[in-house]
């Protein structure tokens, strides 16, 4: 298994340009009102709602605007419906309960890219004028036809034949890994490697942003904790306080007005004028 594991990463290195046009067309999306969804069934829809639920934790931002559509809801998470994958229009349905629109990005990951329900939500998106990828394990599959830009690392055979959440799924789990860091780091939710977005829901984040906090701003423990408590723990916050010394309330609506890109929060307090700082 080791073995053919070591295969993937080359695997992958081979679609690097495919995964950064569809960084460009996700972004492009973000940057409007759109949203990003992930769609699949089995392993594939249980990977994209992985990859989903940790980008409110990393980078602060809110769990609508990464979402993840799975063939059978999220009880398909912990236990196997897999029957719910042959129905081609329930893809559909789904997005249109999410209320998917043109300006929107799906995802559709499928390692065989023939599964109905993700193929025929990739297919509604396209039509209505959303933003497409295919992310699969087989060239020329119908998911590959339905997207606008297909992502397709050919892994080989797997160990077990069939059990795509061996190779397949790593394969998978590595562009998801690509595709959503790129895309927060062009947004402007990272620093440099720092994680300047992290919600500090515990201990070991809180400390974490305190040691951001440091190395963002050159300060001392001491004074970076009384920042980061100053800032009711939002490292954002602490962070735009202590870079420009400005009040709670400045720093609070300057993120309002940038969408919580800290680094888009300092430019806009600079242009407020400093009686309206305090």
């Amino acid at each position: 298994m080791n073995a053919e594991d070591s295969l993937v990463a080359a695997a992958v290195q081979n679609v690097l340009p495919q995964v950064a046009l569809a960084v460009e067309g996700i972004v492009a999306r973000l940057r409007g009102p759109g949203r990003l969804f992930y769609i699949g069934t089995g392993t594939s829809g249980r990977l994209g709602v992985l990859d989903a639920a940790e980008c409110p934790p990393t980078f602060g931002v809110s769990p609508d605007l990464v979402q993840a559509v799975i063939a059978g809801g999220y009880d398909a998470c912990y236990r196997a419906v897999e029957a719910s994958e042959d129905d081609a229009e329930a893809g559909e349905n789904d997005l249109k309960a999410r209320s998917f629109t043109r300006d929107d990005a799906l995802v559709g990951i499928a390692a065989s890219g023939t599964t109905p329900y993700t193929v025929g939500a990739v297919s509604y998106a396209r039509r209505s004028g959303a933003f497409t990828v295919a992310l699969t394990c087989t060239p020329e599959s119908p998911i590959v036809r339905a997207a606008q830009v297909s992502i397709v690392p050919v892994v080989g055979p797997e160990v077990i034949a069939g059990s795509t959440r061996l190779k397949a799924g790593t394969a998978q789990k590595m562009v998801l890994n690509m595709l959503s860091t790129a895309t927060m780091v062009k947004l402007g939710y990272v620093t440099g490697n720092r994680m300047t977005n992290v919600q500090t829901r515990n201990s070991k984040l809180r400390a974490r942003a305190v040691r951001i906090i440091m190395s963002e701003t050159g300060t001392d423990e001491r004074r970076a904790i009384e920042s980061l408590e100053q800032a009711n723990g939002s490292l954002p916050t602490a962070l735009l306080m202590a870079k420009l010394g400005c009040s709670l309330k400045a720093a609070e609506r300057a993120l309002a007005a940038s969408g919580g890109v800290v680094s888009r929060a300092e430019e806009i307090h600079r242009m407020i004028s400093p009686k309206d700082n305090k």
